[in-house]
């Protein structure tokens, strides 16, 4: 037997409980969202040292779901078998995620026409997320956009079509001012960023989209493309985010090339931010101990330059090009190179 409890206000008690019967009877529980209530998880360890003098049921199993929080005790960490599910990275597989959000079942004998805008709204939320990683330039504040913003515009635009089906017409205003207000516009509260949410809204958001619109923004005269589908099966909507979404590019959020420069230079200074701060501490003993970020990256290519001048470890610079392809190549790929 499996006890699920999701953890909020007065559900401690139910939590403990739970524990004691699946700690007695060898079952399972599973406590969600344990980083809402950081004082329980001190009783919690506890509780565990409590049942581990004891001896517990072989087949007691206790499952726990979080947040990244710095409120769970080290000891709780130690005892536990830790498994990540790190957010998808990249327009691919974003949508992919959106898009299979909802079941086959949800999808496949809908209208042509909301399957059509649902793909849309896909595309959107995924926009929405992705802009963050370019700070600033995406936006300027950081939102909190989910999959229940996503889930509620589905409900608001199912509702709406089901509404408006004897009349025929779509409509279009009001599903703007819904996502773009109140599911999604909820969250902003920077009028420059409100205005933004508005103009993407405005651009797919048209009779156009039934004509297999084009989705990605200000691409006139640029060799890319991402057109939204016509009404699919289920498996064929997948199967074209696969074989029909470009690489990743800026291009598709109607940003410059150069936008991906800074994006990935963060991302490379964190990359070594996280790599200094999980070294032991007595290991800046030697030469070079107590430089900053910018001084290690420079102490690491010198390496990486000193190992690869030897002709064991040379790189194979063409290869690597060839790989790489030349017409789709960014920015910080030729700087790479």
């Amino acid at each position: 037997m499996m006890h699920s409890i999701a953890l909020g206000q007065g559900q401690d008690v139910v939590a403990m409980n739970k524990l004691d019967i699946g700690h007695k009877e060898g079952h399972w529980v599973m406590l969600q969202n344990v980083h809402l209530m950081p004082k329980f998880l001190t009783d919690l360890e506890k509780k565990l040292d409590a049942f581990a003098l004891e001896g517990s049921n072989p087949a007691f199993r206790l499952f726990m779901s979080s947040d990244p929080a710095n409120s769970i005790p080290i000891g709780l960490l130690e005892k536990s078998i830790k498994l990540t599910n790190e957010p998808p990275q990249g327009v691919k597989l974003n949508i992919k995620k959106a898009f299979t959000f909802f079941s086959k079942e949800e999808i496949e004998d809908k209208d042509p026409k909301v399957k059509t805008i649902l793909f849309a709204l896909c595309f959107f939320h995924t926009v929405m997320l992705e802009r963050r990683k370019f700070g600033p330039k995406g936006w300027n504040m950081k939102y909190p956009f989910n999959m229940g913003d996503l889930r509620d515009s589905a409900v608001v635009l199912n509702n709406y079509m089901e509404n408006n089906a004897s009349s025929g017409k779509i409509p279009w205003d009001d599903l703007k001012y819904l996502f773009g207000e109140i599911m999604y516009g909820g969250h902003i509260v920077d009028n420059w960023d409100r205005i933004l949410c508005a103009a993407y809204l405005d651009s797919l958001m048209n009779d156009q989209l039934l004509d297999e619109a084009e989705l990605f923004p200000f691409i006139e005269g640029k060799p890319i493309s991402f057109k939204c589908p016509t009404a699919l099966p289920y498996e064929k909507y997948i199967e074209y985010i696969e074989t029909e979404c470009p690489p990743e590019t800026p291009l598709a959020f109607g940003m410059h090339p150069n936008a991906e420069i800074d994006f990935r230079t963060m991302q490379c200074l964190e990359l070594f931010k996280v790599l200094q701060e999980i070294q032991p501490k007595d290991a800046g003993a030697g030469a070079g101990a107590g430089g900053g970020i910018q001084e290690k990256i420079q102490e690491f290519m010198h390496r990486v330059h000193d190992e690869a001048s030897l002709d064991s470890n040379k790189l194979n610079i063409e290869d690597i090009a060839s790989k790489l392809g030349e017409e789709s190549r960014t920015p910080y790929q030729n700087a790479f190179l």
